[in-house]
């Protein structure tokens, strides 16, 4: 089966090499799509060895993903992979993510840090947060409680499962927008361990800004426009 990872990327020239390299053996193409980083991002990536699509203009890790799946699909990819641009996701939990896609047993599986003794990992703070975001998505968004990571980053789906899933958040909020989808539709899935490295550079940009109030509040007020408009 192929297998096309898709990482949305923005102002991610110190780390997108690594996270490339660190996936390349596992899957048969990466497509990074560069969000209007206006550094040397896209640079980086294509010496890795990356399929580089480029928007002009920073439209948001959702809208990135929405281009690099169909992307991937139109690449004639049988299963998709969600990956983060900046390291965060060990790759050797990938292969566990794949396998109940590659077997049939699943058309859509979540890496969760709230498996196994993976959530040692997750700084204090983080875990508040993510506590609070599982609440809101089961009492506001109707998803199920056990759901155990509200915002996991990392997924892997059936093509026929990436096409049916049309999410439209652009920005963060699209994490739990894609469970809300699966979760209230046909399609099989399940959660595996992920492990996810932090550093205090990723815990200051993309995902690390949702531990501030202003940036939680913001993707609650997007949700509840996505999901009630």
């Amino acid at each position: 089966m192929k297998v096309i990872a898709v990482m949305p990327a923005f102002r991610e020239e110190t780390r997108i090499s690594g996270a490339i390299l660190g996936m390349k053996p596992l899957v048969d193409a990466i497509v990074v799509v560069d969000d209007g980083s206006g550094d040397a991002t896209p640079l980086r990536a294509k010496e890795a060895g990356a399929i580089v699509l480029r928007h002009s203009l920073n439209r948001g890790q959702g809208a990135a993903l929405r281009t690099g799946t169909d992307a991937a699909l139109k690449l004639g990819a049988d299963i998709v992979l969600h990956v983060d641009a900046d390291g965060q996701h060990d790759p050797e939990y990938v292969p566990a993510l794949l396998e109940p896609v590659k077997q049939g047993k699943a058309d859509v599986v979540f890496g969760s840090r709230f498996l196994g003794n993976e959530s040692e990992s997750i700084p204090f703070a983080r875990r508040l947060v993510l506590a609070a975001a599982k609440r809101f998505n089961a009492f506001a968004l109707g998803i199920p409680h056990r759901v155990t990571d509200p915002q996991s980053g990392l997924r892997a789906m059936t093509a026929s499962a990436a096409r049916k899933i049309d999410f439209r958040q652009d920005r963060m909020a699209h994490c739990s927008e894609i469970l809300r989808i699966v979760t209230r539709s046909d399609l099989r899935w399940i959660e595996v361990p992920a492990r996810v490295h932090y550093t205090a550079e990723t815990l200051a940009k993309g995902q690390g800004g949702v531990s501030s109030p202003v940036a939680a509040f913001r993707i609650v007020w997007e949700l509840l426009v996505g999901a009630f408009s």
